[in-house]
């Protein structure tokens, strides 16, 4: 069984990877905050953070199929938003879909559709969780 040692995110190719020194070990197709090509400033922008975080807990009883909570806002977020008057927000995961949503994963996997989180298909969440360990580093770019 792989070691995850590291979790890839690649806005502009919709893409997560997660590898393993250095090597990429999966990747999954993810759906983004409806603006996906700029990074997150402030709550309730819609759009997904860019830069180094940590996925630091698990959540099993969210409002989606379990969620990976991600330790946005970092200090360098937190700095930028008070240097701009902002709220920087938060409460951004990897999450599955919404509970009770009845359409094919295909289909919502085809287009950003989240308020700044990173989204997977339920079956890819399990996977995620199985593989991942909690305090596993994430970088986000576009």
């Amino acid at each position: 069984m792989a070691q995850i040692d590291q979790v890839l995110v690649d806005k502009s190719k919709r893409r997560l990877y997660l590898l393993e020194q250095g090597e990429t070990i999966k990747t999954y197709r993810i759906a983004l905050g409806k603006f996906p090509q700029d990074p997150k400033h402030q709550e309730g922008d819609q759009r997904t953070p860019e830069g180094d975080y940590v996925l630091d807990a698990i959540n099993l009883h969210s409002n989606f199929y379990k969620a990976f909570h991600i330790s946005y806002p970092s200090a360098k977020d937190i700095a930028y938003a008070q240097q701009h008057g902002l709220n920087p927000g938060g409460d951004i995961h990897i999450h599955g879909l919404k509970n009770g949503y009845q359409r094919p994963p295909e289909f919502i996997q085809s287009f950003d559709w989240t308020n700044g989180c990173i989204a997977l298909t339920n079956q890819e969440m399990d996977e995620l969780i199985r593989l991942v360990p909690v305090g596993t580093p994430i970088h986000i770019t576009w």
